[in-house]
């Protein structure tokens, strides 16, 4: 293989040690210190490997080799570097870190691409700080506005805005950030699995053909907080009861819908959280996925007709959409060059729907998109258990930059 194991592995592990919980996994959140001792160390690798280096409006960092002809819209390679709370090494991370191969490579092989390479590292694209999956690559999609990063807070209450500006990004200059079919030929991203199939299968590559729809609600259950011991039962407000009588319906929602459609209630928080104190105010998430643009907002229906239907007298439930993407379909053509890529270099492949919601989504809307999934040991992810064989990850990042070198010198 052309690709350099050992510094793929030293890529990753380096990254690795930017957490807050050393020892319990990778916790590395949008804007926090952890996030500017990464995004130091990405931005010295890139420039290791003869990128220009610089970082847009919100944070998202760029690593750029000039093509022959400069006016040509940039072929980019990436994923992002935040994580999940308590999460894993390699989701992200591997994305990225094929981009730093992808342009050592070049740099090694003495390659200058005709159409401009670039390397992307983008931020928030778990939404664990802000509550916003992929806001990374829909603020540079365009699909944020500047007044939203300014609601849009944390469990702090600090905002989208403020966390930026601390660092020196501003979200009023959202539109610097953006980036269209004009400026973007094509987008590569290679990503962990995250489940069982490929290392079920004994296979080395998967190559997605589509990524499921999903939306992400906010739900806030607002009662009236009281003493524990003094209120009586019929006097009561209590937003985690009447809380608990929504979630215990939602599940079967998803069983009903089919066409492979999942629900999560991942998150809960409850206010004012004492143990003799009546809860006043109870927030949480809901979660639904599907191959099916349909059956998401069935469920969606479903889930706020029982919001609606089940919330008790004197409680109130408010419910605030914080994601929505329809399923996409990902480039034809990319997806035919992956394949051949990976026949050519004796791996095993298969064709992929993606249950996960990636970044790769989003620049879909604008541009042509292919994405590669490596096997994740155990089928686990978004733990600190998570692993892929370095090996693996180097398979994967041969069918990337084979793909690129091609994608960079012609049109698909």
């Amino acid at each position: 293989m052309q690709s350099n194991q050992n510094r793929i592995k030293t890529f990753l592990e380096d990254l690795s040690l930017f957490t807050a919980t050393p020892g319990t996994g990778t916790t590395r959140l949008t804007y926090s210190p952890e996030d500017q001792l990464a995004r130091t160390y990405l931005k010295e690798q890139m420039k290791q490997v003869g990128l220009k280096v610089r970082e847009d409006a919100v944070g998202n960092i760029y690593g750029r080799l000039e093509g022959k002809d400069a006016s040509l819209p940039a072929v980019i390679v990436g994923s992002h570097f935040d994580s999940v709370p308590n999460g894993g090494a390699f989701d992200g991370p591997a994305g990225v870190v094929t981009g730093l191969e992808v342009a050592a490579l070049f740099q090694e092989n003495q390659l200058q691409p005709v159409y401009p390479l670039e390397i992307i590292a983008m931020v928030e694209e778990e939404g664990s700080r802000f509550g916003s999956g992929l806001l990374g690559s829909r603020m540079l999609a365009g699909q944020v506005s500047a007044e939203s990063l300014i609601s849009m807070k944390d469990a702090s209450g600090v905002s989208v805005n403020e966390a930026m500006l601390a660092l020196g990004f501003n979200g009023n200059q959202l539109p610097e950030a953006r980036r269209t079919g004009k400026d973007v030929k094509a987008f590569i991203e290679l990503h962990i699995e995250q489940g069982p199939v490929l290392e079920d299968a004994g296979e080395d590559v998967g190559i997605v053909e589509t990524i499921v729809g999903m939306t992400e609600l906010k739900v806030t259950i607002t009662g009236r907080a009281g003493h524990a011991g003094t209120t009586p039962m019929d006097a009561r407000r209590d937003a985690l009861a009447a809380a608990v009588q929504i979630l215990a319906d939602l599940p079967q929602l998803a069983i009903e819908a089919e066409e492979a459609t999942v629900l999560t209630v991942g998150k809960l928080t409850v206010y004012p959280n004492g143990a003799n104190v009546i809860p006043n105010i109870v927030v949480f998430t809901v979660d639904i996925r599907s191959k099916s643009e349909a059956c998401v907002q069935a469920v969606d229906q479903q889930v706020r007709t029982i919001i609606q239907t089940k919330t008790p007298m004197g409680i109130t439930a408010e419910i605030e959409e914080m994601l929505y993407q329809q399923p996409v379909q990902l480039s034809g053509k990319i997806h035919q060059q992956l394949t051949a890529n990976s026949e050519a270099l004796g791996l095993k492949s298969r064709s992929m729907v993606s249950g996960a919601g990636h970044d790769a989504m989003v620049f879909a809307g604008f541009t042509e998109v292919g994405l590669v999934f490596v096997p994740s040991k155990d089928g686990l992810s978004h733990t600190p258990e998570e692993w892929t064989d370095y090996e693996q990850v180097q398979k994967g990042i041969e069918v990337v930059y084979e793909t690129v070198k091609q994608l960079t010198e012609a049109e698909i």
